[in-house]
């Protein structure tokens, strides 16, 4: 699915980050369930200690992105919303890798 960006780019950059929003949100909920998901099986070894800090650590930088997107949002500076739209892209984008990397730490080790 491909977005169209339409004439006026203030709103277009408004929906954008609120779908960012939406996606770190549940992102986030999903890291969280993840770290849950290890404490469930109760298997502790070196691995598993590894992909539940993993875990642990993109939630944060979900949340972190929540927390930038909520200031973007708010700022009446279109330059200042633009860099934090920005910044939010490339911590997204490293969350997504820690995450799923961690995924694989999981599926390694649980499976």
């Amino acid at each position: 699915m491909h977005m169209r960006q339409p004439n006026n780019s203030g709103n277009w950059l408004r929906e954008e980050l609120l779908q960012l929003l939406t996606l770190s949100g549940n992102m986030a909920g999903l890291s969280i369930t993840g770290v849950t998901l290890f404490y469930t099986v109760g298997r502790a070894t070196r691995l598993t200690t590894i992909a539940d800090d993993l875990l642990a650590v993109s939630s944060v930088m979900f949340l972190l992105c929540c927390y930038l997107i909520f200031w973007a949002l708010r700022t009446h500076n279109a330059w200042l919303s633009g860099k934090l739209e920005t910044i939010v892209d490339l911590a997204l984008a490293l969350s997504l890798t820690v995450m799923v990397f961690a995924g694989f730490l999981m599926a390694y080790t649980l499976w």
